[in-house]
């Protein structure tokens, strides 16, 4: 028996279950817009601001806009539960279950863009946060440069009222505050991208520059885009997650969330038009995010990457029985250890040790079962990111870097599609048109995959890295997954 989550059904929830206490309808103005609502935000910057609004601490509230086309199941779902939706943490004590109200209104961006673009000018938006994925800031992986030539860029620079991209919708909207002489708002990555912030002013900026050089001009003197660090392990929601919310809580909920307890916050207190006072729940405000953004990003997520590729071509199918792998937990470890911590800067408040324990334990969790393709989608964007930097600074320091080149090559297998024992494996790939058929014609070669420059920038001229790359990669063809993973977890 489970009742049908939605405003008029709230009070009926036994007292177990943690509902908005506050009035919803009230919650009209300042807002935050934000771009991307996935599984992660309403895990994540939503449970925050509705932990401020259970307390009486603020008037904000969340406006979500779903960007692309198959966000429409979850746009239905949404408007018909009154954008309410549930939060369950499962640990290994339990599940906890919470129903956010937070986000009081949702648009769907490719039926009505002019009402996303009006929602966003609108003076009662005082920020507009993203999660877009790595890849929706076009940035040029191997020059660190705007990717002007990007298919949807083009679109929304030729069709400036009719826009696909978030580019496109912010700098509609943000033209139209500049007309109107209001004030920007504050624009706040909260992607994995170190100095997420900076990157996306950069690329926002070069953007309208070629939309319109007096907005960017503009934008430039008087916006904000504040670095962030976001962290909250979040699996996909799928239909075991609708059953288990129905039958354990008794809540008819389409779209719940599945999470972690943990949950990390570190914002940059760099805001042109006011902000929620999120500090008073829990997330760090500071003056200097980039420590724990390098952190985050080159344990946390590089281990992601170094788990997921290798544990699908062996045959795992959830990042928990990675860590019930003692060579896969190995490499990460030695990934870890011997060449990301040596890369990064001390971060205060912090005991690496510690952190790297903590995310063992994390991945560990067998209550999350965070699938590896999950983990694993986009990597053309991922691998740039998360862990290239740390071979660049790695080969700086003529220091190892053997578990990222492990990591590289096993990516470059998985692309091929199928395991050694043919099985295929879901490939969620922006460039799956380009880069999987490199990476079959190169096969033991990394060769044609190292030529993206657009990915890899000036590595390949480093021999040290294409032997290391080679030697991993030739290991994979040669003598299959299971005996190359059993040879790198013993180096």
């Amino acid at each position: 028996m489970s009742t049908q989550l939605n405003t008029a059904n709230l009070s009926t929830f036994p007292a177990s279950i943690q509902t908005p206490k506050y009035d919803r309808t009230h919650l009209t103005q300042p807002i935050i817009v934000h771009i991307g609502v996935g599984g992660f935000h309403r895990a994540h910057q939503a449970v925050y601001l509705d932990d401020l609004l259970g307390q009486g601490l603020t008037d904000w509230s969340l406006c979500g806009v779903c960007l692309l086309p198959h966000d429409k199941r979850m746009y239905d779902t949404m408007k018909s539960q009154d954008c309410l939706y549930t939060v369950v943490e499962q640990s290994s004590a339990g599940n906890n279950a919470r129903i956010i109200g937070s986000i009081t209104n949702i648009l769907f961006a490719p039926e009505n863009p002019q009402a996303v673009i009006e929602k966003i000018a609108s003076p009662e938006c005082r920020i507009v946060s993203l999660t877009i994925t790595e890849g929706g800031y076009y940035v040029n992986s191997g020059t660190g440069e705007f990717d002007a030539n990007h298919p949807d860029i083009q679109h929304d620079l030729a069709n400036p009222d009719m826009p696909k991209c978030a580019f496109g919708f912010l700098a509609a909207a943000l033209e139209l505050r500049r007309k109107n002489r209001m004030i920007p708002f504050t624009l706040m990555s909260c992607d994995n991208m170190q100095s997420n912030g900076d990157v996306f002013k950069k690329m926002f900026l070069a953007f309208a520059r070629l939309r319109n050089p007096e907005l960017a001009q503009w934008l430039a003197e008087h916006a904000s885009f504040p670095n962030s660090m976001v962290d909250r392990i979040t699996p996909a929601t799928t239909d075991e997650h609708r059953a288990m919310v129905k039958t354990s809580f008794g809540i008819g909920d389409g779209w719940p969330v599945v999470t972690e307890p943990f949950k990390q916050w570190v914002i940059e207190d760099h805001f042109c038009n006011g902000r929620p006072a999120w500090e008073k729940v829990g997330a760090q405000m500071t003056q200097e995010v980039l420590p724990y953004e390098k952190m985050k990003i080159r344990l946390l997520n590089a281990s992601h990457q170094a788990l997921c590729y290798i544990g699908m071509l062996v045959g795992h199918q959830f990042a928990h029985e990675t860590m019930e792998d003692r060579r896969i937990r190995t490499i990460v470890e030695r990934m870890m250890d011997d060449e990301a911590t040596p890369t990064l800067s001390p971060v205060p408040g912090v005991d690496l040790t510690e952190y790297k324990k903590t995310l063992i334990e994390r991945f560990a969790n067998p209550a999350i079962r965070d699938q590896l393709a999950r983990i694993g989608t986009e990597g053309s964007a991922r691998i740039p990111k998360f862990v290239l930097p740390i071979v660049v600074d790695q080969l700086a320091r003529q220091k190892k870097m053997t578990m990222c080149a492990f990591t590289i090559a096993a990516w470059f297998r998985y692309l091929t599609g199928v395991d050694d024992n043919g099985k295929k494996m879901p490939i969620i790939e922006p460039m799956e048109a380009k880069v999987c058929p490199l990476a079959k014609q190169g096969g033991a070669d990394p060769k044609p995959m190292l030529s993206l420059h657009e990915l890899f920038g000036e590595l390949p001229k480093s021999e040290i890295f294409v032997a290391e790359v080679s030697r991993a990669l030739r290991s994979f063809y040669e003598k299959g997954a299971v005996a190359t993973l059993e040879e790198y977890s013993k180096i």
